[in-house]
């Protein structure tokens, strides 16, 4: 999540400024030569760059649609992470009778619950567990290659001892089940578009034709000086570029950048939630200091 309200610069320019400076000298050395007498010569009529400018802005335009649509996928499928952690826990306290035993219970649900929500954010980040994550781990001895569904299996597993415990009605029973099922197709869907990788050779054929563009450009603007024929061959294919990088930000929303889908800020807010429905003192957040985003 961004903390200022506007993306760092500087980020940005570090992604992409091998391709300006390549844009750059390739439009100053191919412009100087155009102004030669040998190199006016070489005349490529202005609707073939046209043409191949129209194909990229074409190709980019599917191709940061559909990166937009794996963004906003996952941002929904996170939104409903954060509904359905609310409602386990409210069908819980609304099930289970008001007794000590049973709202420890509950509170076991609620801490299990938002453990879930960091581990599966690590998981699809392939960032390693961390410090609270592998203290619960440790603590209840959950060992699994696949963390989350773990912690979803215990869930089942305690839902199926409460039932038995304090003798929940088989409908209500169906009902906390149903809620884990969306909880387990939500981590499903994560994992899909986690593991789903945008076809690189689409990538390299809008890569190539910006390439393409930038080539046979200096050669298609006739009668301007030749400070605005440098500008316009730099301008155009950078705004290319910088439509391709944004699409690849975007496709990939578990990857801890600043365009990510936020799951680690999610789950914080997830486990204050619950914490405070189950009535656990709220858990001291990390100030992040000198970041300008927190994921």
């Amino acid at each position: 999540m961004l903390l200022n309200k506007r993306i760092s610069i500087s980020y940005f320019l570090r992604l992409i400024w091998v391709d300006v400076a390549i844009i750059s000298a390739y439009a100053i050395l191919s412009s100087f030569m155009d102004q030669r007498a040998f190199f006016k010569q070489i005349v490529i009529p202005l609707s073939f760059p046209g043409i191949v400018g129209t194909l990229v802005s074409l190709l980019l335009a599917f191709r940061t649609s559909q990166s937009y649509e794996r963004w906003w996928e996952a941002r929904i499928v996170w939104g409903a992470i954060v509904n359905d952690s609310r409602t386990l826990i409210r069908q819980l306290l609304q099930f289970l009778p008001d007794t000590p035993a049973a709202r420890k219970e509950v509170q076991d649900f609620a801490e299990r619950q938002s453990i879930w929500c960091f581990a599966l954010g690590e998981s699809l980040r392939q960032s390693g567990s961390s410090v609270r994550v592998q203290q619960y781990l440790s603590h209840h001895q959950v060992e699994s290659i696949n963390v989350p569904n773990a912690l979803l299996l215990a869930h089942s597993t305690q839902i199926a001892h409460v039932s038995e415990q304090f003798g929940i009605n088989p409908n209500k029973q169906v009902q906390l089940d149903a809620t884990l099922a969306r909880l387990t197709e939500a981590m499903g869907q994560c994992e899909r578009i986690k593991n789903t990788i945008f076809p690189k050779s689409y990538s390299l054929l809008i890569h190539f034709l910006i390439y393409v563009f930038l080539t046979i450009l200096p050669f298609g603007i006739e009668n301007v000086s030749l400070e605005v024929e440098v500008i316009l061959s730099i301008l155009l294919p950078t705004l290319f570029i910088t439509i391709e990088r944004t699409a690849i930000l975007m496709q990939d929303p578990f990857e801890n950048r600043p365009t990510d889908t936020p799951v680690t800020k999610l789950a914080q807010t997830i486990e204050n939630n619950l914490r405070e429905m189950t009535g656990l003192p709220p858990v001291e957040q990390i100030p992040y200091e000198g970041a300008y985003y927190v994921m």
